[in-house]
């Protein structure tokens, strides 16, 4: 039948899209950056020296060439103080220096003195799983334990130039002994000894943005030239999702170049990007939380993307360079510079851009190809959410409002489903009076389409027009940390992570944990029965083949939807039971028979009760 064979197409398409995009995009590209990290590993460069500048033109062993046109550039990130024998425990290595507290509502801390690093972020707000006595997440981490990852600011000599300059082992001196809060920024300062005194002003808001106001005085006799710079680096491959979907390495917006996002296994290739603008931002960001270097965006700089070996690590850093200082004898200049280092939340992510001018910083969040659907649908979500305060009663809320927006589409397609069932008698007709000539069938069957005014492809349109929503949702779930350990009721803690049940255990009452292509849940069940339920309302097709098919298809989406977001399977089991209802009202508003059961028995090869009525 056509209908059936139409709705078979579209849920074929379904099919094609999430299966073959993970089959041949996302597997292979896990499997690539797999074999790149196993190659990677046996590789051994030289170290780069501690605060060793580049010349223009020259190189640092391990580091990349300067980019053309810069009289300086931002050193390749030292690693700074090692303890012997290699990492050491975070908490170890942290005791091992004088450091500035960090602390806010949203994150706590250090700033190292040794070297003015950043390199201790703690995010209060977050665990590591939906255990609340798990431990918080931790962002950054100093060089010389197991996972370094810091911001560092300062300045860079230029070519030739002998002056003595702050590095990763300079120590620092701090003016008191408070922590650095949203209400009392904090200062350091050193002296070469030679003429000039550098401080360093660290303030932050109350939630992950750190403003350092950097000022060199120049006490000195002879005029000396800075370059003033900021890097953020990260040591080793960190461990990523490897989904194609989904952005995880070096990012940054640069002005009319636009968004570039780079990711590790390419850029640990290619070794460098360089990038020239005003405007924008550069950083590193994971799924969820990210570290965002912002210039001054009013100034001219030169951005880098870089990888180098460091022993067994690959070593990523991104970075800026400003213009030259030219510093006076008893003068001074100062540079102020920004570091987002926290969670993308996404109202607070819009309020840096709106509010304090961060160029299109709202790409920071990977919003996908689907922009235009998958952000007014996270807004809407989040509206609702404020007004039940579960964001699962807010999926299942907005599943009703979509249905509603096209409903006038969907219910015309499904007055046309209809109609093709009143005209079946017809169409058996015309298969009985020309036999075999398909040509001569298909021609009469179009003809009788056109006089009852019947769309053979309406059939399509419901589910077709669920795709774009579908994968803007999954967008939605997937990325945005607002979604991440939100809960919904009973077993379902977690929107974004599958249903933790399965069926294969009976739900935990066996002391069993299944593999993963076993793990089939509650929702993903009532998915799989609703959408049966669905294709229930029509007659199962003559073609053997397409009946097969038909019977099916709802048990393959089980176990392909039973690895997705729980608030997804929630999704399509809603929308699938709001399909039910609205084309059975249609169907009977059409004088069309509603034999779901006879359907049903049809589908298990069991005779109908011809004798039952609707």
């Amino acid at each position: 039948m056509s209908d059936n064979r139409n709705t078979i197409l579209a849920v074929g398409l379904s099919i094609v899209i999430l299966v073959l995009w993970q089959l041949f995009v996302g597997a292979p590209e896990a499997e690539r950056q797999r074999q790149l990290q196993e190659a990677r590993q046996t590789q051994q460069q030289p170290i780069p020296q501690p605060g060793q500048v580049v010349p223009q033109g020259g190189t640092v062993p391990g580091s990349t060439p300067a980019p053309s046109g810069a009289s300086g550039v931002a050193p390749t990130a030292a690693p700074g103080a090692q303890a012997p024998g290699g990492p050491v425990n975070r908490s170890t290595m942290l005791a091992s220096t004088n450091r500035i507290q960090i602390d806010t509502p949203s994150v706590h801390g250090s700033i190292n003195l040794t070297g003015g690093r950043i390199d201790d972020i703690i995010l209060k707000l977050y665990r590591e799983t939906v255990d609340p006595d798990s431990p918080e997440v931790v962002l950054f981490s100093p060089s010389g334990s197991e996972n370094p990852y810091y911001a560092e600011f300062g300045w860079a000599g230029g070519a030739g130039a002998d002056t003595a300059i702050p590095d990763a082992n300079t120590v620092w001196q701090a003016s008191n002994n408070s922590p650095l809060t949203p209400y009392h920024p904090v200062t350091i300062s050193w002296d070469n000894g030679a003429g000039l005194v550098f401080e360093r002003e660290y303030a932050i808001d109350d939630d992950y943005m750190v403003t350092l106001r950097q000022t060199v005085r120049n006490t000195g006799n002879s005029a000396v030239s800075l370059f003033p710079y900021a890097l953020v680096s990260r040591h080793g491959t960190p461990q990523i999702q490897g989904f194609f979907i989904l952005h995880e390495g070096l990012i940054g917006y640069f002005g009319e170049d636009g968004l570039e996002e780079v990711d590790y296994s390419d850029l640990a290739e290619e070794k460098l990007q360089t990038y020239q603008n005003t405007t924008g931002w550069i950083g590193i960001t994971d799924k969820y939380w990210a570290a965002v270097l912002i210039p001054d965006q009013t100034l001219p700089y030169t951005a880098r993307m870089t990888a180098f070996q460091q022993g067994a690590r690959t070593v990523y850093q991104t970075d800026y360079l400003l213009e030259g200082r030219e510093i006076a004898p008893n003068s001074e200049t100062s540079i102020t510079g920004r570091l987002f280092a926290g969670a993308k939340v996404t109202s607070l992510i819009d309020a840096y851009q709106d509010g304090e001018g961060v160029t299109n910083f709202e790409l920071l969040i990977d919003w996908g190809w689907f922009y235009f659907l998958t952000k007014p649908l996270y807004y809407l979500i989040d509206w609702l959410f404020n007004l039940v305060g579960n964001f699962g009663l807010a999926i299942l809320a907005v599943t009703v409002i979509i249905k509603l927006v096209f409903f006038p589409l969907a219910n015309k397609s499904y007055v046309s489903m209809s109609r093709m069932k009143l005209v079946q008698p017809e169409m058996a007709k015309i298969r009985e009076r020309f036999g075999d000539d398909k040509s001569a069938q298909q021609k009469a069957t179009m003809e009788l389409y056109k006089k009852e005014k019947i769309n053979p492809m309406a059939g399509c349109l419901p589910i077709l027009l669920q795709i774009p929503v579908f994968f803007s949702l999954y967008k939605v779930l997937f990325v945005t940390i607002e979604m991440r350990h939100a809960p919904f009721y009973g077993w379902i803690q977690d929107l974004a992570a599958p249903d933790p049940t399965s069926l294969f255990n009976l739900f935990g009452l066996i002391p069993w944990d299944p593999p993963q292509f076993l793990m089939l849940g509650v929702w993903p069940l009532l998915m799989g029965i609703t959408m049966f339920l669905q294709m229930r309302l029509n007659p199962p097709p003559p073609d053997p083949v397409q009946a097969m098919i038909f019977t099916w298809m709802p048990l393959v989406f089980m176990f392909l939807l039973a690895s997705f977001p729980a608030g997804l399977v929630i999704y399509w089991a809603w929308n699938n039971s709001l399909s039910i209802l609205q084309q059975a009202y249609i169907m009977r508003r059409q004088g069309v028979k509603i034999d779901m059961w006879n359907n049903v028995k049809a589908a298990f090869g069991i005779k109908p009760d011809t004798s039952e009525t609707d």
